[in-house]
């Protein structure tokens, strides 16, 4: 199978998110309240572990699946677009008590009412596809 290395890696990544509680609604509100570091120290640690992939991915090369070089290509750094959208996505996080990977290990989990902040999520991409052009980047 072409994919088996992605559907392992998945399951994986779904192993790490419900084992550490990264998936749990609770934890995400002891988080926005100030209640509890556990969240924050996941965080912390994948941003420390993506910096280092990145570091590693640039100094040696990495190559993608199609053979070419893995680049970063630098971002406009305007201040408006990290705020508003952060803000848009944290208060998703808040509202729903999951961020884009959790989402689907809940449902993976059996908690069914994650189908629906999947489909707003998906109705909130198409429509942000929709006014891209609209709005200041």
């Amino acid at each position: 199978m072409k994919g088996f290395k992605y559907i392992t890696a998945g399951i994986l990544f779904g192993l790490i998110m419900a084992k550490s509680e990264a998936i749990s609604w609770y934890r995400i509100q002891e988080m926005f309240r100030f209640q509890s570091f556990h969240m924050y120290g996941i965080i912390f640690t994948a941003v420390i572990l993506g910096a280092i992939a990145v570091y590693l991915i640039k100094k040696f090369r990495v190559r993608d699946t199609q053979g070419n070089v893995i680049t970063f290509k630098a971002k406009n750094r305007t201040l408006s677009r990290y705020m508003i959208g952060g803000t848009i996505f944290g208060l998703g996080w808040a509202l729903t008590g999951a961020c884009p990977g959790p989402m689907f290990v809940n449902v993976g989990f059996g908690y069914w009412t994650m189908l629906i902040v999947i489909f707003g999520s998906l109705i909130g991409t198409y429509f942000y596809g929709v006014i891209i052009d609209k709005l200041p980047h």
